[in-house]
């Protein structure tokens, strides 16, 4: 009974406590917290700064003195103090009227430096550091640091990297700022593979691919590491490589990469949707302009039916219409195409649609970023200035070209609305890279022997888009120097004018006589087609033939050089004027599978000097590729004459060599005195040579950088002026050589090398035969 009675006195005064908690609860509630935490601040006392003036704690604090203070604002205040970056930590303390910020400073930064990097070095890591020395150490800037140089190692494809910050205390409140750095192996492309491609082969798509599979030169060629950017623009370069082939539904509808089991490669996978091949069907030009001629436009058109689609052929077309339009004098006029498709005949039929455009103009070219290069350099790569209509794909390819100077690492091409709504202002923000190179390297070849080369070179002289060029190469018993400069936009215009001064010397090379030539040969170049241009040069030259070895009596059989040769010794003055004309489809470049190549030109000598001559030259030049693009062709037909009005050729002027038949040494074809010591080659006034090649896949893992290849060789140099003392032992005459070969192709960091084996089919008993030649591969 006692227990029940106290039980329940005891619930009454907790029903009674919780009352009285309830009733002052209502009681906050109705006249708010703010209330009831005010007091009135007396003093603000500022503990623990050092190098921070107590002015400007009170500052970031926000607080004053004998104003009413909550504890909201209390917080508040410590807050604002945290996020100044200023102090590791902060206490605010109310304490009788008093109010007490005691704040610890964070360091100061006395040093930073980074280890345990050997990949990347010092200068390109601390570009990425914002922390700096003398300033307050800031965690959340360390972090972003060491997160910077942890990208610039991801995008070395070293993906395992990892960076640590530490800091190391000294006196006075101040730290060392250490990065310690450990680099990882380099992940690289072990394979790539693709899915759904049946047109072409997985090793052609591989080589139209900026990423690379890691083969054997994989310490040098950085091309096969995995960055996952280029993976993205290698999306791109798949899609343009099959659309401008005709395939206009291709996607690459997925990469797939996938860590290898020992996780130091990745294989990639491209899964690809080819979709089917279209041509071009009906092409026309259509026009909702009154009074414009349909018929002039459509002599400027020159992609035909049947032939390959390509947005390339499109774009092309469109830039010649709207240039005609311009030449007639019409401005505004924008060609328009339209796309009809044939899925069942798979045609695209094409009607470009001629409007007029809206009266926009170009108000200003604004350029920045060019510190070195002048703002004429980028100006003139636009084919409007201001005040010209607006052409926005006019403005696109003027982008193209600042980008194909090469001067420039990056460079942006904006518009934007000018100060009325019909005008524009076209932005140029360049970055400027390195261009110019010094190159050292050696030389061996088979008739040359050991040699050296020292070349300098800048592709921007003076920012004034110049070329300069100095180079100087010699082997055991020749040299070579010479001096080139180059101006590109002479006047103004699209002219390239160059001057070259060069000096050639041999002291017995592959001959019984020494020869210097020092030459003076300037020039101008100008465009007369799309892919034409013509070339008018001018040379004067003093070349010398010496030490021509006229036998030893004593010797028997020792006759010394060619008795033509010795005639000739002596030094001559050669002045002559000439032309060149080019025409290269690479220019344009509307079918990536198929190049030609055409050259004419003439030398004529005789406006002053010792020599009166006509020389012509000619080269017609065909490249293409079969069998899915897996195998390529190549055909190239050279000749040239050699004609003297006046006295007779020398052999300093004479054609020589194996550009019109290989397997044969420097001087092993032509017109030879067989009456001589060495049997001597003379070389000859005519030549002329056919080169058919053929390159395929041998089979070996493409990283490798191998291929193989067949040609045959069918030429002949002949012909002399005067062969008269010479005892009939002198053969001039036409004899063709017939020469079979195979080749192996070694893409090399150095440059694509080429080793030839051939056999002659037919030749004459008196020619120097070669069976084994290597050198720099070159077309055309």
């Amino acid at each position: 009974m006692i227990k029940r009675q106290a039980l329940a006195k005891a619930g009454l005064n907790q029903t009674a406590k919780a009352g009285r908690t309830a009733f002052f609860a209502l009681c906050i509630l109705w006249v708010g917290p703010a209330a009831i935490a005010q007091a009135v601040l007396n003093q603000i006392e500022v503990r623990g700064n050092q190098r921070i003036e107590t002015s400007t704690v009170l500052t970031y604090a926000g607080i004053e003195t004998g104003t009413p203070v909550t504890a909201g604002q209390v917080n508040a205040a410590k807050q604002r103090l945290l996020s100044s970056g200023l102090f590791e930590s902060v206490e605010v303390t109310p304490a009788r009227g008093n109010l007490i910020i005691e704040v610890q400073e964070f360091p100061t930064i006395n040093r930073i430096s980074i280890e345990g990097n050997r990949r990347l070095n010092d200068d390109v890591l601390e570009g990425l550091i914002t922390s700096q020395p003398r300033r307050v150490y800031s965690p959340s800037t360390v972090i972003t640091d060491a997160r910077a140089i942890t990208d610039a190692y991801f995008q070395a494809g070293r993906l395992a990297a990892t960076v640590t910050p530490k800091i190391i205390q000294r006196s006075q409140n101040r730290v060392d700022l250490v990065f310690e750095v450990t680099e990882a192996a380099v992940i690289e492309v072990e394979r790539i593979g693709f899915v759904g491609n049946r047109s072409y082969s997985d090793r052609r798509l591989r080589q139209a691919l900026s990423t690379k599979q890691a083969g054997i030169f994989r310490q040098l060629i950085r091309r096969d590491t995995f960055i996952e950017d280029r993976i993205q623009f290698d999306r791109q370069v798949l899609t343009d490589f099959y659309r401008s082939r005709g395939f206009i539904d291709f996607q690459v509808l997925s990469v797939t990469p996938e860590f290898s089991r020992e996780r130091d490669a990745f294989f990639l996978t491209f899964n690809v949707q080819e979709g089917q091949r279209f041509k071009l069907g009906e092409i026309s030009v259509t026009t909702d302009v009154p009074g414009l001629d349909v018929a002039a436009f459509e002599r400027v058109v020159r992609a035909r039916t049947g032939q390959t689609y390509s947005p390339t052929r499109i774009e092309d077309t469109i830039a010649r219409l709207e240039r005609e339009s311009i030449e007639l004098g019409l401005d505004f006029i924008r060609a328009d195409p339209v796309i009809e498709r044939n899925n069942r005949d798979l045609t695209l039929d094409v009607a470009f649609n001629l409007t007029r455009g809206p009266r926009i103009l170009v108000e200003r070219i604004d350029i920045e970023g060019n510190s070195t290069t002048l703002d004429r350099v980028i100006r003139r790569q636009f084919r409007v200035v201001e005040g010209d209509p607006f052409n926005p794909r006019e403005i696109r390819d003027s982008a193209e070209r600042i980008r194909s100077l090469g001067f420039f690492g990056n460079s942006d091409v904006t518009t934007r609305e000018g100060t009325a709504p019909d005008r524009v202002i076209v932005d140029v923000n360049v970055e400027e890279q390195p261009t110019g190179s010094l190159t050292l390297g050696g030389s061996y070849s088979l008739d040359e022997g050991l040699g050296f080369a020292v070349g300098l070179s800048e592709r921007n002289f003076l920012g004034r888009g110049q070329f300069l060029n100095v180079s100087v190469a010699a082997g055991i018993d020749n040299s070579n120097s010479s001096l080139t400069f180059a101006e590109p936009n002479l006047l103004g215009r699209d002219l390239t004018g160059s001057l070259s001064l060069y000096y050639r010397s041999t002291n017995n090379f592959n001959a019984d006589f020494n020869t210097d030539e020092l030459g003076f040969l300037p020039s101008l170049s100008f465009p007369v087609s799309d892919n034409g241009r013509l070339e008018l040069n001018y040379r004067l030259s003093r070349d010398t033939i010496s030490d021509v070895s006229s036998g030893d009596p004593d010797i028997p059989g020792d006759n010394g050089s060619s008795a033509i040769i010795q005639r000739e010794e002596g030094r001559l003055v050669t002045s002559s004027i000439g032309y060149n004309y080019t025409y290269n489809s690479q220019r344009v470049g509307l079918d990536p599978n198929t190049r030609y190549r055409f050259e004419f030109g003439q030398n004529f000598g005789g406006l002053g000097g010792d020599t009166q001559f006509v020389e012509t030259l000619a080269l017609a030049g065909y490249d293409t590729k079969v069998l899915n693009e897996d195998v390529g062709l190549s055909a190239t037909l050279r000749g040239a004459a050699l004609n003297f009005t006046e006295g007779n050729s020398r052999v300093i002027d004479r054609y020589r060599g194996r550009n019109y038949a290989r397997g044969f040494t420097a001087n092993g074809i032509g017109p030879r005195d067989t009456a001589a010591t060495n049997e001597d080659a003379l070389g000859g006034n005519y030549a002329v040579g056919l080169a058919l090649e053929a390159d395929f896949p041998v089979g070996l893992p493409e990283e490798y950088g191998i291929r193989g290849g067949v040609f045959y060789d069918i030429g002949s140099i002949w012909g002399l002026d005067d062969t008269a003392g010479t005892g009939g032992e002198v053969d001039d005459d036409f004899h063709l050589r017939q020469v079979i070969g195979a080749t192996i192709f070694w893409t090399t960091p150095i440059g694509p090398l080429r080793f030839d084996f051939t056999r002659a089919l037919e030749k004459e008993e008196y020619d120097d035969e070669r069976t084994f030649d290597f050198r720099v591969s070159t077309r055309f």
